[in-house]
């Protein structure tokens, strides 16, 4: 029997009203699965759905038309909240802005996310250790996230979006403000990440960045125009 997917879009598009009598298409009929314990690059030249694809894909946003899908649950009509509650408990987030507190600690920005979820505090400072650990910044734990390198501060928001031991990754551009060789350095961690078992979707137009991914989907005007896996080495 095949394997369910873990996300899945069914002819979705996306529309945005620009005035009262004109649409920007952001999305055309895009039909698209992804597994668990999937690596996969989105590409696409700017303005081709890349990004309002991964909102789609990790329930920031809704389609216009279409089904979409989550663990085998339509959420197409789920409203903010229960869009909310899958956000908190099955998926993290790595932006290109960081998106931290720039006068709070390393350590309280990576535990901000189990404030919300009601974990207790030797839990959440067990789990702080554990990410930083990972991401190889435990010494930084006290410093304010102002005070650190672009290249921690990513490693920060990474840590912060496995807190919550998500099943699936969005990385939107997450190399986008950093030198090659810090670069490099990040993609290690998502490839780390994904052979513990989470699955990572990574947005990008970087050709060596989507390297690291198993399997890459180009996109041009909000359609699939194709998506290739890499062949088992």
């Amino acid at each position: 029997m095949a394997k369910a997917p873990l996300i899945h879009l069914e002819n979705v598009t996306k529309r945005y009203q620009l005035d009262d009598d004109e649409f920007y298409q952001a999305l055309n009929g895009v039909t698209l699965s992804i597994f668990e314990g999937e690596f996969i690059a989105i590409m696409g030249p700017s303005g081709s759905g890349k990004s309002t694809m991964m909102h789609i894909l990790g329930a920031l946003d809704t389609p216009s038309s279409g089904k979409h899908l989550f663990k085998g649950k339509d959420i197409t009509s789920y409203n903010d909240d229960q869009l909310a509650e899958i956000r908190n408990r099955e998926i993290g987030f790595v932006f290109q802005t960081f998106n931290l507190l720039t006068r709070t600690t390393v350590a309280k920005n990576v535990e901000r996310p189990m404030l919300y979820a009601g974990i207790p505090p030797k839990e959440r400072e067990k789990r702080v250790g554990d990410a930083l650990k990972l991401v190889g910044i435990l010494d930084k734990a006290n410093n304010l996230s102002n005070r650190i390198s672009g290249g921690q501060i990513q490693r920060v928001a990474i840590a912060r979006a496995i807190i919550m031991d998500p099943g699936v990754i969005f990385a939107d551009e997450p190399t986008g403000n950093l030198d090659s060789k810090t670069s490099h350095e990040i993609m290690e961690f998502f490839k780390k990440i994904n052979k513990s078992g989470r699955t990572i979707v990574l947005i990008t137009h970087e050709h060596d960045i989507a390297e690291y991914a198993h399997r890459k989907i180009h996109l041009m005007d909000g359609k699939i125009i194709s998506d290739t896996k890499k062949s088992e080495s």
